[in-house]
């Protein structure tokens, strides 16, 4: 429990970092979660290394999916991803109904507004893992409601 509560004040102490820090006064919201999902990327990229070591091969890019919503997700966040869909074209999403990096802040929509830059590192944790895997791939993340969040997760074909 006390790890899950470092990793929280850790995520959103950088990202008030990254948000406060701008370089000559930039306030550009683009740059700051560009910031953010790329260092989300390193990190995911060393983290699948390291979750993958002992693991066999991956048949397919769908057991890769599966792999990133039981085993990953739940080394990052204490739970499986509540649901995974895919077109069986390259596209998946994964819902998360009680993200929790964004149950910290209100369920009201005054906050929806700020989900965007809680969820840049998650993208690029995901991104470089799946790009670790061999996946190149496009994240994306959308807020409806708080605390719940969709991930798109869009494989590029090389």
């Amino acid at each position: 429990m006390a790890d899950e509560a470092l990793f929280q004040f850790l995520h959103s102490e950088l990202i008030q970092y990254i948000y406060k820090s701008g370089a000559n006064g930039e306030t550009e919201n683009g740059k700051n979660i560009t910031k953010l999902e790329a260092m989300g990327f390193r990190v995911g990229q060393g983290l699948i290394e390291r979750f993958t070591k002992e693991t066999p091969r991956f048949k397919d890019e769908l057991d890769v999916m599966k792999f990133i919503c039981k085993d990953f997700w739940t080394c990052l966040f204490k739970k499986q991803i509540d649901n995974l869909r895919t077109n069986h074209q390259g596209i998946y999403v994964l819902q998360d109904n009680s993200f929790r990096l964004l149950s910290q802040l209100s369920a009201g929509k005054q906050y929806l507004e700020h989900a965007p830059k809680y969820l840049a590192f998650t993208c690029g944790l995901v991104r470089g893992g799946l790009s670790d895997l061999g996946l190149k791939s496009v994240v994306t993340a959308e807020v409806a409601g708080m605390p719940a969040c969709k991930f798109q997760v869009m494989i590029q074909k090389v």
